[in-house]
């Protein structure tokens, strides 16, 4: 009896020696995972206080996972000392590289969770409250290394801690300098009011005005681009135009809630400048402009209302100013030249033709190709016989209609009855038959960039007389000559060679 009672006191002392050998908590509570792998630091209450040793979560493929730590009041083990999951808590950390981009994270627990992305300075998520199993979600931009802290605590019931990242979009990939064209504007929006990552891009205005007033679909909403949406409290916006610009002068008027500037090529500085926190306000500027001009116009919103608008209104612009209109009968053909001043705005010409003593109708049309373009031609293939007047009806940018003076041909003579022999010029000479009689009229050779080399006034040449033309000048330097025959409103034109 006296045996086994010092067994049994023997029993029990090592029995109890057993159940009190403390345990050490293992990991620092700071260091962060890495390579998706989190590293969660584990305490025994619920306020994060008395570390019990660490835990990982997630795997080399992917930092999601879904923790139900083994059930309810049961002893979680951990590197280090085990804790019941009654009242406990944890917080995980994991440094993650993120691709530029927008990601969406979605986090659930029973009872609270909180989740980070700048280290546990601030939550992107905040529901430290006890409840049954509920998730949130929250949509940033990263770039680059980020630590994320993932903080949950359970007090009593059921448990359960869930974390999930995708991919919400990509960037947008567009080049930031390209304007837009045809009155439709390139919008390059940004998160963060100072441009700081780019989203993507969105078009504004339309082929027939470049006007528009945008409100991005209203407050804390995610506004569509051509990458990931802007989230619509803080962002910023630059809209690129090429706009080409009759000569005149021009008023815009643009309005914004918060801050918006606006500048054009040619004008130093902002032309309207209200880069400031605001209600909607517009501001107004005045400005004369002409040719292809390059506007700029920038925006931020600083939370609260947004919308940005823009106004062009022309004030006036400059009729067509006309230099000379003129015009020669080649080959049984009518060739007609015209001049504008480079400050004139045409933006159609009409050519008009009556035969003698008729009614003008129009007989074709010469558009503008660029604003700059100052000359014009236009060729009748088929002019009526005899006397015929041709003008012009031109309209302007603004629709206005002018009309230019009447110039007359006669197409009774027979310039094509011209000859010119031989046409391979081996003795410095060539010899010319009339087709008609002229009265006065000039004879020139060009060479094949229109330079004049040889001019000669004609007077009292009869219709079928033939007469010889000098070209000693030219009969040293071998290449291809035009020789043309003027004579009021009429013209010949041949080519000749010179070996």
């Amino acid at each position: 009896m006296r045996h086994f009672f010092l067994l049994s006191l023997l029993f029990l002392a090592i029995s109890t020696t057993s159940y009190a050998q403390p345990c050490t908590p293992q990991g620092d509570e700071v260091t962060y995972g890495t390579g998706n792998i989190w590293r969660g630091y584990v305490y025994n209450n619920s306020n994060l206080g008395n570390y019990r040793g660490y835990v990982t979560e997630g795997s080399a493929s992917s930092p999601n996972f879904d923790e139900n730590f083994g059930g309810d009041d049961v002893t979680y083990a951990t590197n280090g000392c085990g804790t019941q999951t009654e009242t406990f808590s944890v917080r995980y950390k994991l440094r993650k590289n993120f691709a530029a981009g927008t990601y969406t994270f979605t986090i659930g627990g029973d009872d609270g969770y909180r989740f980070s992305v700048t280290g546990g300075s601030s939550w992107l998520i905040d529901n430290w409250v006890d409840q049954g199993y509920t998730t949130s979600t929250a949509t940033v931009t990263l770039s680059g290394n980020t630590d994320l802290v993932l903080e949950y605590y359970e007090r009593n019931g059921a448990n359960r801690i869930s974390f999930n990242v995708t991919t919400a979009c990509t960037n947008g990939t567009e080049n930031t300098g390209i304007y837009g064209t045809n009155n439709v504007w390139r919008g390059y929006l940004y998160d963060g009011t100072n441009f700081n990552t780019y989203y993507g891009m969105v078009t504004e205005g339309s082929a027939s005005s470049p006007n528009f007033d945008e409100s991005f679909t209203g407050n804390y909403a995610n506004y569509a681009t051509s990458g990931c949406p802007i989230y619509t409290e803080t962002f910023s916006a630059r809209y690129r135009l090429t706009k080409n610009f009759p000569t005149g002068t021009y008023r815009f008027t643009v309005g914004g809630d918060d801050g918006y500037r606006l500048s054009v090529s040619g004008v130093s500085g902002w032309l309207i400048d209200g880069w400031v926190d605001q209600a909607y306000t517009t501001r107004t500027a005045t400005v004369n402009l002409s040719g292809n001009v390059d506007i700029v116009l920038e925006f931020y919103e600083n939370a609260g209302g947004n919308r940005l608008s823009f106004d062009l209104t022309t004030i006036s612009v400059l009729p067509i100013d006309l230099l000379h209109f003129n015009g020669q009968q080649i080959n049984n053909q009518v060739r007609l030249n015209w001049s504008v001043t480079p400050e004139s705005t045409p933006k159609v010409f009409g050519v008009e033709r009556s035969a003698e003593n008729g009614n003008f109708q129009q007989i074709g049309e010469v558009n503008p190709t660029f604003a700059s373009k100052t000359t014009y031609q236009y060729v009748d293939p088929t002019p009526v016989t005899g006397r015929s007047s041709y003008r012009l009806k031109m309209t302007d940018e603004n629709g206005r209609i002018t009309y230019s003076n009447n110039i007359s041909f006669n197409t009774a003579n027979n310039s094509s009855s011209w000859r010119i022999f031989p046409t391979l010029v081996t003795n410095g000479t060539v010899q010319l038959q009339a087709g008609n009689s002229v009265s006065s009229g000039v004879l020139q050779v060009s060479d094949i960039s229109g330079r004049l080399l040889i001019r000669r006034v004609l007077t009292g040449v009869q219709a079928g007389s033939q007469f010889k033309v000098d070209l000693s000048a030219i009969s040293h330097t071998p290449g291809i000559y035009t020789v043309q025959v003027i004579q009021d409103n009429d013209m010949f034109t041949s080519r000749i060679v010179v070996p």
